[in-house]
């Protein structure tokens, strides 16, 4: 039997001390959820398709219905949300394995759209405005292609759909995607870390990376299940219809996106432009992936002017002259 070399065992050894390192510096995840007396809202449930989900509601007026992106949740909202309310009915949903909405054991991305149109229902919503942030600019796209007569506009904000093939994925989401990604995040304490970094990819601004924004995302990808949810998620690679499904929306649309969005292109603007007729598209300056957090008032006023009845009346001449 081959004896093993000083080398191995230092190499264990020093494995063992980064283990033990990490695992004292790591601290337990914070329940999170302070931001909701601030935004002046509290949690609600709702059995959709044998889902629990979690949502979020205040105002009232014309609804509008805000779904986040991958690995967030509705907090990513909290300043938009209490904004719009002023003037709509403004709901925001957590995403069935996201926030604090079931983890359900077997789902895909390609449920979310019907999953979407369940969630109007069960609160009886016939016509809403969808504002769709990412993974959810997805669903939002995916939804208003499919169910024209339920919306009234759409809102994508630095959204996918022409990148949702594992090859033009971030970095950070095509590990994750790994199959012994969450097993590895279950047994090693490196979720925080990790998290860390995946925030400053899609911050301009690094100061915007909180200690409460590291902890309001931390507490629901903490939670059991969460970590392989995210890899099936991301290892199946479903699609849903996208980018084919984006030429056939016809809902007045604003395209939002940061300049300097790292995970998600700008030239995906272009593209979401191109492929939705009549669609108006907006750059903030000085921002990242996720404007309603890095660059709220900026993003509240383009949503405000955009939601306007003289927006609509304008994009629905608009749409009516290119369809003659």
């Amino acid at each position: 039997m081959r004896r093993r070399g000083p080398w191995l065992l230092s190499l264990a050894a020093l494995g063992g001390l980064v283990v033990l390192v990490l695992a004292r510096s790591e601290r337990p995840a914070s329940p999170g959820g302070t931001w909701m007396s601030r935004a002046g809202v509290e949690p609600r449930f709702v059995a959709v398709d044998g889902v629990r989900v979690r949502y979020v509601r205040r105002g009232s007026g014309p609804p509008v219905v805000l779904v986040h992106g991958i690995a967030s949740s509705i907090y990513t909202w909290a300043e938009v949300l209490p904004a719009l309310a002023h003037s709509h009915d403004v709901i925001a949903l957590d995403l069935p394995g996201f926030g604090g909405s079931d983890i359900p054991a077997d789902f895909s991305a390609e449920r979310y759209p019907a999953l979407l149109r369940s969630f109007l229902d069960a609160l009886g919503l016939a016509r809403v405005t969808l504002v769709g942030h990412s993974l959810g600019g997805a669903v939002a796209s995916a939804f208003a292609a499919a169910e024209p007569s339920r919306l009234e506009r759409l809102v994508l904000v630095d959204a996918a759909g022409f990148n949702l093939s594992p090859a033009d994925r971030p970095w950070l989401l095509r590990v994750l995607g790994w199959p012994g990604a969450a097993a590895v995040l279950d047994a090693l304490p490196v979720r925080r870390r990790l998290l860390d970094l995946g925030l400053r990819q899609v911050f301009h601004d690094d100061a915007r990376v909180t200690p409460e924004r590291v902890e309001e995302y931390l507490a629901p990808l903490a939670r059991p299940g969460a970590s392989g949810f995210m890899a099936r998620l991301l290892g199946n690679g479903n699609a849903m219809g996208l980018p084919a499904a984006v030429g056939r929306i016809r809902a007045p649309t604003l395209i939002v996106w940061g300049r300097q969005d790292t995970w998600v292109p700008i030239r995906d603007a272009d593209r979401f432009q191109s492929a939705i007729p009549g669609a108006r598209k907006a750059v903030i300056e000085a921002c990242g992936h996720v404007p309603q957090e890095e660059r709220p008032q900026e993003l509240i006023a383009l949503l405000r002017d955009f939601l306007s009845p003289t927006e609509t009346a304008e994009a629905q001449r608009s749409r009516d002259a290119e369809d003659e």
